[in-house]
């Protein structure tokens, strides 16, 4: 070998991987997900490669904290997230901040971020606690019931109250029958496949999505117009308040259809994933007695959060929501020994690094207590993704998990239906307790 072909880089390569047809993989990947994952980490190692649809043949799957330092702390000029969630642009339009890449994505990103922060985000505490008492009051007593739907009616109500800025009335009333039917339609799987993206009318999944967004778009569209010439908008700090106020480094603001994309990522982001949160951590709650008394004692007493705050971290650790996330990759990049081509997907394994027993102990354990005084490792504990494609609610989602579950705890007293925990199940994008997490209450 001459000294310049000794010299010359390795051919991009993608990792190994499972050898199974595309068609296998990802049925695999879809109804089996986890023990899929697990069994390609134990044979292939913290790299691997699972070829998917839509991929250009391979997903990366990337599970070392060493190495996604290397992902998350890319700005976004290699590995873009952006073109990576491009399935999702029929439900969030191409502005949404989440489809965005570049310069375009930090100028949303700049926008949006002051809304969830500070004491503007502290003003929604006692509006969340109001919401969750009245929803629980409507509990049925002494009866299994699944808790996920219970918590999304609370969360979507946050939304159109503190995100939406609506107050009680036939808007409000509207545009969450409108929100709802479209979220029902953006689940279809089916209709998020590009070959089947064709208008049949309104019975095929396309057709009724595209009516859906339409109707719902009506509505979004006739609120941002009235919200913009609300008189009181300067005194409002619900957040379309906010965004319609927010101006750019060179004074520009949001267009309408900005603020539209924008609205419905902030419902798709922040709605049923923060539902599934507060689902998933009284599941693992009441199948740990322990934990469960000792944080009904810290919320009855007021003796602080320091155990809730425990609780909700561990839960976010065992039962992330959203298994992985994506980047697609525009030129080559060296990565845990390997040189991974341009145009393929590398995908931080959120599910298995959470699962890394040199990082957690007994990993596949509910245990709250080792969040106890202790900081969270940003590369290590990742229910909000990392890097400049952070989830821009995640302190959101924190705030209103912490005002959420003590008003449950004050109002109710929660058993498990079944002994046996909820098996774990994909919906769309997100892992879910199967059957909605059952509980049944009882009246404090």
């Amino acid at each position: 070998m001459s000294q310049a072909e000794a010299a010359a880089p390795a051919a991009p390569t993608l990792p190994p991987g499972p050898g199974l047809p595309m068609l296998a993989q990802t049925l695999l990947w879809m109804f089996r997900p986890l023990p899929f994952m697990e069994r390609c980490r134990a044979r292939y190692g913290d790299v691997f490669t699972v070829r998917l649809p839509l991929s250009g043949g391979g997903v990366v799957n990337v599970c070392d904290p060493r190495l996604l330092r290397t992902v998350f702390g890319d700005r976004g000029d290699r590995l873009r997230a952006g073109e990576a969630n491009i399935v999702l642009k029929p439900v969030l339009g191409s502005h949404s901040v989440l489809l965005l890449d570049g310069p375009d994505h930090m100028r949303q990103r700049r926008l949006m971020l002051p809304s969830f922060h500070g004491e503007r985000m502290q003003r929604y505490g006692p509006l969340i606690a109001a919401i969750t008492a009245r929803r629980v009051e409507e509990w049925p007593s002494g009866r299994a019931f699944p808790l996920r739907p219970q918590f999304q009616d609370i969360t979507l109500d946050v939304i159109l109250r503190a995100v939406f800025g609506l107050d009680e009335g036939e808007r409000l009333v509207h545009l969450r029958s409108a929100l709802e039917s479209l979220l029902a339609s953006g689940r279809n799987r089916l209709a998020m496949l590009p070959p089947l993206q064709r208008d049949l009318g309104g019975l095929s999944p396309w057709g009724r999505l595209m009516r859906r967004r339409a109707a719902c778009d009506e509505l979004l569209y006739a609120e941002i117009r009235r919200r913009r010439a609300a008189p009181d908008l300067a005194d409002r700090d619900d957040v379309l308040s906010l965004l319609l106020l927010a101006r750019d480094e060179e004074g520009r603001a949001m267009t309408d259809v900005e603020l539209r994309d924008e609205l419905i990522t902030l419902l798709l982001a922040g709605h049923e994933t923060t539902a599934t949160s507060l689902a998933w951590l009284f599941e693992l709650l009441l199948h740990e007695p322990a934990a469960m008394r000792r944080l009904e004692e810290e919320v009855l007493d007021g003796s602080g959060t320091a155990w809730l705050d425990a609780c909700i971290t561990e839960s976010m650790r065992l039962r992330p929501v959203v298994p992985v996330v994506a980047r697609h990759l525009t030129e080559p990049l060296e990565l845990g020994g390997w040189r991974l081509p341009a145009g393929s997907y590398i995908a931080p394994n959120i599910v298995l690094t959470h699962r890394r027993a040199d990082t957690y102990p007994e990993p596949l354990r509910f245990r709250p207590e080792r969040f106890v005084d202790s900081r969270v490792d940003s590369f290590a504990w990742l229910p909000f993704g990392g890097g400049i494609r952070r989830c821009l609610g995640a302190a959101f989602a924190t705030f209103e998990m912490r005002a959420v579950a003590p008003e449950v705890i004050r109002r109710v007293r929660l058993r498990a239906a079944s002994p046996r925990p909820a098996a774990i199940r994909r919906r769309g994008i997100t892992l879910v307790p199967a059957g909605g997490a059952r509980v049944i209450a009882e009246r404090r």
